[in-house]
């Protein structure tokens, strides 16, 4: 941090700009100049970016430990889990930092801060903690500025590292509290976080990623879309991200209960599944619970061992979305004055967007679908005997008469929460009634109850693959030399003429999987050059760009407003956004 300090010592204390740190200029001996922004304490180091234009006072700081000095350099260790346990380590030692700088009569600017995401319990891909494989230092300080490279010959190969990043917001005109936080108090918490890190600890982690990893194995090669261990904990607490305190252990049925990779759980079958009970029984926590464990989560959580098809898609109305040149003729036959084979539409109902919900997710790739009742539009859900008589003319064709066909034409499964119509007991495999938490098969009760089967209408389902027109596809509004993209918490997000209201994706968990879409969506958008584009095809090429590169591939310190940390969402989501675009158009493949 030598060189480091003596940039800081050259400022006024005025300044807020900080530009040498970034720059980082360096002499050489024989007089010539370059320039470096990677600072070294010991073998740890410390690269400075620059945030964005509007927050010179607010670097970006990478931080890079060699993996083996945190135990995670072994075959396996260096991952997501081991990323997302280590980040979690830190937040400690940046809270006791903060700790010391707060003064509450003065703001955060003034008083300097650490900032750093704090992760809720899904374990995720972060662009604030990963590991990759970084240069080791290259030089010996000298007076100032002055570096003196090492001997050419000096085996320096690169090293497996682990980078946690943060900003620092520097103190306002107090410079020498800036080189204090960053010359001695940062290094100084990152170097008893190494000294202190508990392995015990990180193997834990690593031993509940593995055995998530092979029951997610399991449910691929299986006859099952998800599994609930026994003892888990599902209920939230309120406003709070832990199990609610007093929660009923969730217990398998007797006839689903199965032992995978040595956990003994509940093991949801493929096929129509539907989850009845009256209110406040626990039905749709049990929904959330499945939705959920498209993600692993961190020991605690309660969820840790519910794991579900990663490929699961949560499916709702949506009132007012739009919906651009897709076929949704399985459920609407026909609309006044619309084509249902290429339907389009600013403000879709409830119904044609349940359905657009469908379609899409189905042609994304989703093989089960969660559907809870009190979040659907009822008509597109179901048409009860009497209102078939009473109503011959209906465009609509209800999901209770598509859900089989899903299943066993497209292999696309449906688990239901259903708590006031009996019309899904007659084509579910099975039906589980949940009473205070507690689970039970009554699949037989069910069958003896249900009505006959209506004759299905004529097979009508399939996974379209459409190519997206590119002629508005652009982060540049129309007539501008300057790209836009905004994210707000509220759950919009504008990018080049587009605002795209996404509070319908419904398994998006935080506002930074949100900004990591717009992020996402910009970068599909600036490096298309294609009239017809195969997003389905460009978004598995950027994911794999991501999976090679870091998830700041997509990043861009040219939109002030956005947030500097992003969690990886999936791919279904960014499609799902793409889908809402307002003013693209897509055209079918034959």
């Amino acid at each position: 941090m030598k060189r480091l300090k003596y940039y800081l010592l050259q400022m006024d204390n005025s300044t807020t700009a900080y530009h040498s740190i970034y720059e980082g200029p360096v002499a050489f001996g024989d007089g010539c100049l370059d320039s470096d922004s990677v600072y070294w304490d010991g073998d740890v180091s410390y690269e400075f970016t620059m945030t964005h234009k509007q927050a010179l006072d607010k670097p970006t700081v990478t931080v890079r430990i060699p993996a083996s000095r945190l135990s995670a350099d072994t075959p396996g260790t260096a991952g997501t889990a081991a990323a997302d346990f280590l980040l979690r380590a830190f937040l400690p030692y940046a809270d006791e930092l903060n700790a010391e700088l707060y003064n509450r009569r003065r703001t955060e600017r003034e008083n300097g801060a650490y900032l750093l995401p704090h992760p809720g319990n899904e374990v995720l891909v972060r662009n604030a903690a990963f590991f990759a494989v970084c240069p080791q230092k290259y030089y010996e300080n000298g007076a100032a500025n002055l570096i003196r490279p090492l001997p050419a010959g000096e085996n320096r190969p690169p090293r497996l590292c682990f980078c946690l990043r943060m900003q620092v917001q520097l103190p306002l005109r107090r410079l020498r509290k800036a080189m204090q936080m960053l010359c001695r108090d940062l290094p100084g918490a990152v170097n008893r976080y190494i000294d202190q890190c508990d392995t015990g600890a990180l193997r834990e982690a690593l031993r509940l990623a593995e055995t998530q990893k092979k029951i997610r194995e399991w449910l691929k090669t299986s006859d099952c879309c998800a599994f609930i261990a026994n003892g888990s904990l599902l209920p939230r607490a309120k406003g709070k991200e832990g199990p609610m305190p007093g929660a009923v252990p969730f217990r398998s049925t007797p006839e689903d209960e199965r032992e995978v990779c040595g956990v003994r759980g509940m093991a949801v079958r493929r096929g129509v599944t539907i989850i009845a009970g009256g209110g406040y029984s626990g039905k749709s926590t049990l929904l959330d619970a499945i939705a959920a464990g498209i993600h692993d989560h961190i020991a605690g959580d309660g969820r840790e061992l519910v794991l579900t098809d990663e490929s699961a898609v949560t499916i709702a109305a949506e009132d007012g979305r739009s919906v651009r040149n897709l076929d949704i003729s399985p459920f609407v036959r026909w609309l006044p004055g619309g084509d249902v084979r290429d339907f389009s539409t600013d403000h879709a109902s409830g119904s044609t967007s349940q359905a657009a919900n469908v379609v899409e997710a189905v042609s994304h790739g989703a093989s089960l679908l969660l559907i809870d009742e009190d979040r659907s539009a009822t008509n597109f859900m179901i048409r009860d005997p009497l209102m078939k008589a009473l109503v011959e003319k209906e465009p609509l064709t209800p999901f209770t008469d598509r859900v089989r066909e899903l299943y066993e034409d497209l292999t696309v499964s449906t688990i239901l929460v259903i708590g006031g119509s009996g019309e899904y007991l007659t084509p579910a495999d099975r039906v589980y009634r949940m009473e205070d938490f507690v689970l039970r098969d009554v699949t037989a009760q069910a069958k003896s109850i249900a009505r006959p089967a209506d004759a299905p209408p004529p097979h009508a389902l399939r996974r379209i693959h459409r190519m997206l027109l590119a002629d508005r596809f652009s982060a540049y509004p129309e007539g501008s030399g300057s790209e836009k993209l905004t994210v707000s918490e509220l759950g919009f997000i504008c990018v080049g003429d587009e605002r795209v209201d996404v509070r319908g994706l419904h398994d998006v968990v935080n506002e930074r999987q949100l900004t990591a879409l717009g992020f996402l969506l910009r970068h599909l958008m600036t490096y298309n050059a294609d009239r017809r584009v195969d997003l389905a095809q460009r978004v598995d090429e950027l994911y794999r760009e991501i999976e090679e590169n870091g998830l700041d591939t997509v990043y861009s310190s040219h939109f002030t407003t956005c947030g500097r940390f992003l969690d990886l969402p999936r791919k279904a989501e960014l499609l799902a956004l793409a889908a809402r675009l307002r003013l693209v158009r897509f055209a079918e493949e034959p």
